[in-house]
């Protein structure tokens, strides 16, 4: 069959876009059709995983009172191939994964909503990777909240986020916990920036750079509701100009949020030049509807000392950060929450509620005496 030459091809194709006058209408449909693609995929997506656990409950009651082994289940995943040619999802290893999915998960029943929330692939990565109950229930919570696709969710586990949060929670100055009470969840004490590729002798500049030019990953590290408003921002305070590195908004706390971006060692200094980026935002940038803005310092290391003392006495919303440019040795992080959860009292055994753990007290063997 002929083409038409490039010109027509052009020509029709105009014929079917919208007119201006149409232009919103045509839109409202297409959302609508979006929308219920979106819930009939998440309806799906629930009766699949609800399956996959009778199923496995099934197999599991069999192993218990029949003495089912994996010959049977094998003859069974033929069985069903047998009786529906070209069915997927029911090898033999994937029942015996629905088996142990089931058991896992059964004396957990407040996590049932979660677990339809995810793909069988995200359920099957947490149930492989997490080896402990709550470690299971802060990756289910927090892939639902953040709608993680299967990558990110496999970047986070291998980047040990888990870990990294109970063994150091977010380093808050106390206004932010008084203006901001949800902050200590949304926030991170070390940001895993591995997508940038940096060499070690990297700038400021390097680093700011980078984080725009991989800003959709930047954005999902950071965290779902959080908007980027514009990097080297311009702040006009006493005739002089002030470029701040950074500026988002975030959705949930209804503030803006700046990042000033450090690659040495956190300072004390490095807070009372934030404090003034803060002050310069609320009163000449932060909208009359929005809440108080927040400060980021996101430094290359930082020594815990310093930051406690740094941030007991600041009236500024302000938290300090580290930043990662490699994947962390998570057995070593293993090992040392490990030791944690050995030396802390039974009484203190972190349990995980609907965000990450707020920050656990160090167990007495380790605090600080005083002078």
């Amino acid at each position: 069959m002929r083409k038409l030459p490039s010109h027509s091809r052009k020509a029709a194709a105009k014929k079917h876009l919208p007119v201006k006058s149409h232009a919103a209408d045509f839109q409202t449909v297409f959302e609508m059709i979006e929308s219920a693609r979106g819930r009939t995929f998440q309806a799906v997506n629930t009766e699949l995983i609800d399956l996959y656990w009778h199923v496995g409950a099934f197999i599991s009651g069999k192993i218990a009172a029949a003495g089912w082994g994996r010959n049977t289940v094998g003859q069974l995943s033929a069985y069903i191939r047998a009786r529906r040619p070209g069915i997927s999802g029911f090898s033999a290893s994937n029942l015996w994964r629905m088996r142990q999915f089931q058991e896992t998960y059964t004396a957990q029943p407040k996590l049932a909503a979660l677990l339809r929330e995810l793909s069988w692939t995200q359920n099957l990565i947490i149930m492989a990777r997490a080896k402990r109950c709550e470690e299971r229930e802060f990756y289910l919570r927090l892939c639902a909240r953040e709608k993680w696709p299967t990558r990110e969710l496999e970047r986070q586990v291998a980047g040990a986020l888990f870990e990294r949060t109970v063994l150091s929670p977010p380093k808050l100055a106390p206004p932010v916990r008084e203006l901001h009470p949800a902050a200590e969840s949304l926030f991170k004490d070390t940001y895993l920036l591995d997508f940038l590729d940096l060499p070690n002798s990297h700038s400021e500049a390097d680093l700011q750079r980078g984080l725009v030019e991989n800003l959709k990953k930047f954005l999902i590290e950071l965290g779902r509701d959080f908007a980027f408003v514009g990097e080297q921002y311009l702040l006009q305070v006493g005739g002089r100009d002030f470029r701040l590195d950074l500026l988002f908004f975030h959705r949930q706390l209804q503030c803006l949020v700046a990042f000033d971006l450090k690659i040495d060692e956190f300072q004390p200094e490095y807070l009372g030049k934030m404090e003034f980026y803060l002050e310069a935002l609320d009163r000449d940038i932060r909208k009359s509807h929005e809440r108080p803005s927040i400060g980021v310092l996101l430094c290359a290391t930082k020594d815990l000392e310093v930051v406690e003392y740094s941030l007991a006495r600041s009236l500024s919303p302000a938290l300090i950060a580290e930043y990662q440019t490699a994947l962390p040795d998570k057995a070593l992080l293993q090992r040392k929450l490990h030791e944690f959860y050995q030396l802390a009292a039974p009484a203190n055994k972190p349990a995980v509620p609907d965000k990450p753990p707020r920050q656990l007290r160090q167990p007495a063997a380790r605090r600080r005496k005083p002078r």
